[in-house]
């Protein structure tokens, strides 16, 4: 019998999680410059967190993991993705009362969907979002994309589109769904399966279907802004406006809804145009929604706004444009023991090296030393410890610097001193050269 990974699953090797942590750290460290904080909701949440009345987006309705416990009625689902929870989360805790309104929000973590694996994407992926809720503002929402932008151009992406638009208020995207479905009614039978469901549920998602979107009723849709009432065009206006004066290179895409029936007013997508990414080009994408928060309990007037990344597309759309992020780091001290005598000898100076913050590894092996050798040499480290029963005896330590082709013996106290002192002057050194 063969073990296997499951379709559309991947492992994250050991030497591809420094990429991963170097992602992380980046994602983080914009989210502290912007004042959100990290929110952790369960792997799955009661299936009527995602699924709501009359729900027309192909995730709800195709995608999701469902399962029931053995003798129970409670139906969860394991989370396609991450708005839904962090709004619950959001509602049920009563973060709503905060003073100090918009509440931000930052998640990643795995999300699950059922669909067909392809390149950039998987069933269970891992995903990357911000959420600020309790307000609504255009500056909100451009503030939303300046820091989803400046997180991709920070990582060195240049290849970018951010698309954008709006779905307007309550009363104009009513209006608008009425003119879709009088502008379809004639071609309803020439729809695929799935957009004459969307005809009756959702309208606007006929619009982002892949199997309808060459055929030729779809280029003389009605469009979205011809429908806006006042208020919904002067927000969408200051969107525009706020973007240009931040320099935030856009287009407006008519057809733009989003994969999700939640969303009102603006909409966006970056998309890198890099002909590597194929298909999936889409590398980070969101919107506002005014509904979500009184859905789950939360005040009428609450809106709030986000966006999420899939992780692993991410990573595709660096490789692609040949952005490399986070290699595994060189050892600083590899301990060579040269005597079996010596061995507790030789990992008290180990154990005492990583107290004080050193990288370091240890033969466990028992091999010889043209083996440890090796070991040490492949490690890239800067200093290895050749230690045997004299060293221990004598209290001594005898270091290596290996890539100075330097080595001598000093007093087993003066270790970490030795150490300290001259990865500083190697810090110091390459410094040097780089200012050069």
């Amino acid at each position: 019998m063969s073990y296997q990974i499951p379709r559309g699953c991947q492992d994250i090797l050991p030497e591809q999680s420094f990429a991963w942590q170097s992602l992380e750290r980046t994602l983080r460290e914009f989210c502290y410059l912007y004042n959100y904080d990290e929110i952790r909701t369960p792997i799955f949440e009661h299936t009527n967190v995602f699924k709501r009345e009359n729900d027309s987006s192909d995730m709800v309705n195709k995608e999701m993991y469902t399962f029931k416990l053995e003798n129970s009625k409670t139906s969860l689902t394991i989370r396609p993705e991450g708005t839904a929870g962090v709004v619950r989360s959001f509602v049920e805790n009563k973060m709503y009362a905060n003073p100090d309104l918009p509440v931000k929000l930052y998640y990643m973590g795995p999300m699950a969907r059922h669909e067909r694996p392809q390149k950039g994407r998987l069933r269970i992926f891992n995903q990357f979002g911000v959420e600020c809720l309790g307000n609504k503002s255009p500056y909100t929402d451009v503030e939303t994309i300046a820091l989803a932008f400046s997180i991709l151009k920070a990582l060195g992406l240049q290849d970018l589109k951010v698309c954008l638009n709006t779905l307007g208020d309550d009363d104009s995207r009513a209006n608008y769904r009425q003119a879709l479905k009088d502008y379809f009614a004639p071609y309803k039978e020439e729809l695929c399966s799935d957009c004459k469901r969307r005809y009756e549920q959702n309208p606007l998602r006929i619009l982002d279907c892949k199997v309808d979107k060459d055929k030729e009723c779809m280029k003389h849709v009605p469009k979205m802004k011809d429908y806006l009432n006042e208020e919904s065009k002067s927000y969408f206006d200051t969107v525009c406006a706020l973007l240009d004066e931040l320099e935030i290179p856009y287009e407006i895409d008519d057809q733009l809804v989003r994969g999700l029936d939640y969303y009102t007013h603006t909409v966006f997508e970056i998309v890198s145009l890099n002909k590597e990414m194929g298909a999936q080009s889409t590398v980070l994408a969101g919107g506002r929604y005014d509904g979500l928060i009184p859905y789950f309990g939360g005040p009428e007037a609450m809106s709030g706004i986000g966006w999420a990344l899939g992780m692993e597309r991410l990573l595709i759309a660096l490789e692609a444009e040949g952005i490399e992020l986070g290699q595994k780091p060189d050892l600083d001290v590899f301990v060579m023991c040269l005597d079996e005598e010596a061995r507790t000898y030789a990992f008290k100076a180990l154990t005492e090296l990583r107290a004080y913050g050193y990288r370091c590894e240890m033969d466990m092996l028992g091999r010889g030393f043209k083996g440890q050798f090796k070991a040490a040499d492949r490690s890239h480290a800067q200093f290895a410890l050749l230690l045997g029963n004299k060293e221990a005896l004598d209290q001594t330590i005898t270091i290596k610097n290996l890539k100075e082709k330097t080595q001598e013996t000093i007093a087993r106290e003066a270790l970490i001193g030795y150490v300290d002192a001259h990865m500083e002057e190697e810090h110091e050194l390459h410094h040097q050269e780089e200012e050069e």
